[in-house]
């Protein structure tokens, strides 16, 4: 019996039940499609915060307030005016409904 065959023979079967193991693993666990996890790509590269000096805070503060205060950041107005109705206007609409209806109770009766 050659004793670097049988070495040789259990090596090879060892490697085929690994490999075999690996397959049963892979069926168990469902595969992922497409981008990886977001806890994968945070691993992968360190997330950098970026810092403000304190300098540049009070200038994007002043900005800010300037433009406030200039009302650019203030709600736009409508466009168009809200148009009102004098007294005697509504008072024209109000007859000519009350016409209508009163039209409209006649053919009822």
């Amino acid at each position: 019996m050659n004793l670097q065959r049988i070495v040789a023979e259990l090596k090879a079967e060892r490697d085929q039940i690994d490999h075999a193991i690996a397959a049963l693993n892979g069926l168990s666990t469902p595969r992922r499609r497409g981008r990886p996890p977001k806890a994968v790509q945070a691993s992968a590269r360190p997330k950098r915060r970026r810092r403000m000096s304190a300098a540049a805070r009070r200038k994007l503060s002043r900005l800010l307030k300037q433009r406030w205060a200039q009302g650019k950041m203030k709600r736009a107005k409508a466009s168009k005016p809200v148009r009102k109705m004098s007294r005697a206007a509504r008072k024209k609409i109000a007859a000519a409904q009350r016409a209508r209806w009163a039209k409209v109770r006649a053919q009822q009766k």
